[in-house]
Order: structure tokens, then C-alpha cells, then sequence
């Protein structure tokens, strides 16, 4: 995982939980952690991280993720064993 990476991990474990995070970086974070994106119908994204799976909205039009899925996916990342 390079800096970059490690920076979103902490924005993302940070409280309140911000909403200036893109979808890029989230993408780019899971593979960093040895997971997987698959793309589904619609804007839908599956992502596969230890064994678990989780399904998100890619954000349209804008870039950043809101809160609620940034939440959500903190979630996912502490139910695959990652710790902020």
C-alpha cells in the first residue's frame, strides 16, 4: 500500500466521516488491500476483500462518495478484518 492509499484508509476511519473521498480512491484502496472491484449492472460495484462482499453505488455524476457509503463502507472493510 503506498501513502496515498494509507491516507484514504485513515480518512476513511476518520469521525465525522468526511464526504471528499472519490470513488477512485476507494476502488484503488481495495486492490491495494489484495481485494477485488467487479462491476454489475447499472452503477452498481461489487467488492470482494477476505472472503467478504459487499455491493456499492459508484457515485454519479460527481467523483466524491457520500457519507452514508463512505460509512457503509468502513463497515465492510472492519467486517473483512482492516483496522484504521
Amino acid at each position: 500500500m503506498n501513502a496515498k492509499q494509507r491516507k484514504t484508509l485513515e480518512a476513511i476511519f476518520t469521525k465525522p466521516v468526511p464526504q471528499d473521498i472519490r470513488w477512485s480512491q476507494i476502488e484503488a484502496l481495495i486492490r491495494a488491500l489484495g481485494g477485488q472491484v467487479f462491476e454489475r449492472e447499472g452503477s452498481r460495484v461489487a467488492m470482494e476483500l477476505n472472503g467478504k462482499v459487499a455491493v456499492f453505488h459508484k457515485p454519479h455524476p460527481q467523483p466524491e462518495t457520500d457519507r452514508n457509503t463512505v460509512r457503509d463502507f468502513r463497515r465492510f472493510l472492519e467486517s473483512a478484518g482492516v483496522e484504521g
